[in-house]
């Protein structure tokens, strides 16, 4: 998201578009540095590459080693594996790709949804070894692009870029002075905002079921414990101190309640239900439009 008078640098990665706003402009050095980075990450994590490290593990049994990111990561996702009773799991990819949503991008079921493989039974993560009994596909994507943000962020301040904003498809980070004003989109109309919201130094993320939705009431948040796509909430936001925990959290809103989840993270959440009612923490009262 652009801000005046500021410099914007776009680019694609990750499968999405990225805008790094900054007070000052880039050297050409770090914009390739930034790139750099994308594409290691990209090479390690996407599920939709056959030279990936998520991929090995999808071919084989076995150790594997991770980057340094994998610990924070394997971590979160304990918590919210344990906090959604298995319904939300990095280890979604399989069904996924029974739903047609794989590398080949088929979008048509190769047949019935697939549960996930309880994680306790096929992984072990370690913070950054990852042990698999059996072929496992694992998908990042609930917190993976928050994760990217992250990572990005840390690039910029160690090179003294303290003021910036990070838009990685509507999974924001602000570093910048003052509050930056954000809408927050009509889960149905993406020409219309429900409300809007300040970032004030923290990110912003959000999850819709309509994003990448598919066939027959398809679509890409599915319920671990049975395969199946979520059909209750329809989009969520949240915010939080980084874009990973923000970014996951947007996706465990889709399987616990909010107030449950704040017993166990500090972030502030909206949910918006298929009902059209909506429940939201106590920084969100007052943001949506009448």
């Amino acid at each position: 998201m652009p801000v005046a008078d500021w410099e914007d640098f776009s680019f694609q990665g990750i499968g999405t578009a990225w805008d790094i706003t900054t007070a000052q402009p880039l050297p050409p050095s770090l914009r390739a540095h930034l790139l750099d980075r994308v594409e290691k990450f990209d090479a390690v994590w996407s599920r939709f590459r056959a030279d990936s490290r998520v991929a090995d593990l999808a071919r084989a049994p076995g150790r594997y080693a991770f980057p340094a990111e994998a610990a924070p990561l394997g971590e979160l996702y304990r918590l919210l594996y344990q906090a959604t009773g298995g319904a939300m799991t990095p280890l979604i990819g399989g069904s996924l790709e029974r739903l047609g949503y794989g590398a080949a991008y088929s979008l048509r079921p190769a047949g019935p949804p697939l549960p996930a493989p309880p994680w306790e039974s096929v992984l072990t993560w370690s913070g950054t070894v990852l042990t698999a009994s059996a072929p496992v596909l694992l998908d990042i994507g609930a917190a993976g692009k928050g994760l990217l943000v992250d990572l990005l962020a840390a690039e910029l301040e160690d090179a003294d870029i303290d003021a910036f904003v990070i838009d990685a498809s509507g999974d924001l980070l602000a570093r910048a002075a003052g509050p930056v004003s954000v809408a927050l989109e009509h889960p149905y109309n993406p020409d219309q905002a429900i409300g809007k919201i300040d970032l004030d130094g923290r990110a912003l993320c959000a999850s819709a079921a309509n994003r990448r939705a598919w066939g027959d009431g398809l679509h890409h948040v599915l319920d671990g414990t049975t395969g199946e796509p979520v059909r209750t909430a329809v989009a969520t936001w949240t915010l939080a101190g980084t874009a990973m925990l923000a970014d996951a959290l947007a996706t465990a809103l889709f399987f616990v309640p909010g107030a449950m989840l704040q017993e166990t993270f500090d972030f502030s959440w909206l949910t918006v239900f298929s009902d059209g009612s909506a429940a939201y923490s106590a920084e969100f009262e007052g943001t949506l439009f009448s």
